[in-house]
């Protein structure tokens, strides 16, 4: 039972890792698009972003999955499930990143920048050696909450058959009935979260030395 778990644990945390891999940049090209001062732009950026956060991110797996068939007559086939979740995920949870990047970049006061470039800094010298560890240590206690969320809403996947470790609980929960897979798998969601816990506290203690 236990093996079980932990192989389809292996599919949560790979939902997990490349849902980060792709949201984290995605959400900086969001942002600059929101900042944009090209105005089409950056309401197409906020249209992106309000469509994201205010529909159900199962809703938007299903989306993802179901339009290419139902919209273009593509078929796509079992091997597109997992694809689809990446997607979905990478999509939404960049928007949520590109609020928290936005709100990080846009509490920097405005005198932080003029006085680096009265003392000769470029505006890329400014933002990636002045402004840019300010934000990340202003924005890292919300992101860390996002990132824990995020291995919470693995087990979304179910909703479009991919058997990550909910999946793989509820089943062998059906099949013995008792709850002791379901104890398993909640164990082993809080010590993952634990981790995240601990090296974002030691990623804000490695910051510190940043005041406000």
């Amino acid at each position: 039972m236990l093996s079980m778990l932990v192989s389809s644990y292996g599919t949560s945390l790979e939902i997990f890792a490349l849902t980060l891999l792709g949201a984290i940049p995605l959400g900086v090209l969001i942002v600059l698009g929101r900042l944009s001062r090209f105005r089409p732009l950056s309401l197409l950026m906020q249209l992106l972003i309000s469509v994201m956060r205010g529909t159900p991110l199962m809703l938007q797996m299903f989306a993802v999955f179901f339009v290419p068939f139902y919209v273009f007559g593509i078929q796509t086939g079992t091997d597109y499930m997992f694809t689809a979740v990446i997607i979905a995920f990478v999509i939404n949870y960049a928007a949520y990143f590109a609020e928290i990047y936005r709100s990080g970049i846009q509490s920097m006061p405005q005198g932080q920048y003029e006085a680096a470039l009265v003392l000769g800094s470029s505006h890329a010298q400014t933002f990636f050696r002045i402004i840019l560890p300010q934000v990340v240590k202003r924005i890292l206690p919300a992101m860390g909450n996002e990132v824990i969320t995020l291995v919470k809403d693995t087990s979304l996947a179910f909703s479009i058959g991919i058997i990550e470790m909910f999946t793989q609980s509820r089943a062998l929960v059906a099949s013995q009935r008792n709850m002791i897979p379901f104890a398993l798998a909640a164990a082993i969601y809080w010590v993952t979260c634990l981790v995240i816990e601990f090296a974002l506290r030691w990623a804000e203690k490695k910051l510190d030395y940043y005041h406000d």
